[in-house]
C-alpha cells in the first residue's frame, strides 16, 4: 500500500469483522520511529489462526484465497528495519479479555519508510462505516497530542444522533484537522 493509513483502514476493519465494540489506534511517533498500535475487544482469535495471519496465502474470508492485509503492514515495517507483534486472545478461552493487539514499528529515516497519509480521512470513514463502534484515536509527536474519543461524543449528543450523520462526520474531520 502506498500510506500506511490505508494499513490502518485495512487492519481496523478486521477489528471491525471480529465484533469489536471498542477499537483504540494509537501512533506514537518520535524523530526516529512511529509505532502504531491498534487494539480491539473483538473475538481474538485462536493460536493457529494467530500463526497463520502473516502468510499472504492465509485468509478467513470465502471471497478470495489470499489475505494481504496483515503481510503487507508487516512487509511495511521490516523494510524500514522495524517489526510487528500481534497478541490476541480469543473469547473461548478469555470469556472476559478477549480481543487483538497488532503494533507496528517503523523507522522514518529509512529510505523504505512509507509516508502516514492521511490517517485523518481514515479515522473519518472507520467512524462512518461503522458507527455503532467505539474508536479511540490518539497520535503522540512530541508536543503534538491529537485526541479523539467517540465515547465522548456519544456522552455530548446523546444516544438520538448517530456519529455517522454528515453534519458530525464534517466535525469530526475538522476537530482532527484542527489539532494538526
Amino acid at each position: 500500500m502506498k500510506e500506511l493509513s490505508l494499513n490502518v483502514l485495512d487492519i481496523t476493519e478486521n477489528s471491525v469483522k471480529a465484533g469489536a465494540t471498542l477499537i483504540r489506534i494509537l501512533l506514537e511517533e518520535t524523530e526516529e520511529t512511529l509505532t502504531i498500535t491498534i487494539t480491539d475487544d473483538g473475538c481474538g482469535m485462536k493460536e493457529e489462526i494467530l500463526r497463520g495471519v502473516i502468510d499472504p496465502f492465509y485468509t478467513t474470508r470465502t471471497t478470495r484465497r489470499v489475505g494481504l492485509g496483515i503481510p503487507l503492514f508487516k512487509m511495511a515495517a521490516e523494510q524500514t528495519g522495524g517489526e510487528i507483534r500481534i497478541t490476541s486472545r480469543h473469547e473461548s478461552e478469555f470469556p472476559e479479555t478477549h480481543g487483538t493487539e497488532v503494533v507496528a514499528t517503523f523507522y522514518k529515516q529509512h529510505i523504505d519508510f512509507t509516508p502516514m497519509g492521511d490517517i485523518i480521512s481514515t479515522v473519518t470513514t472507520l467512524i462512518q462505516g461503522s458507527p455503532h463502534i467505539d474508536f479511540e484515536f490518539r497520535h503522540d509527536f512530541g508536543e503534538l497530542h491529537v485526541r479523539l474519543d467517540t465515547r465522548e461524543l456519544r456522552g455530548i449528543l446523546g444516544a438520538d444522533i448517530p456519529l455517522n450523520t454528515p453534519e458530525i462526520i464534517r466535525w469530526i474531520r475538522d476537530y482532527l484537522q484542527e489539532q494538526y
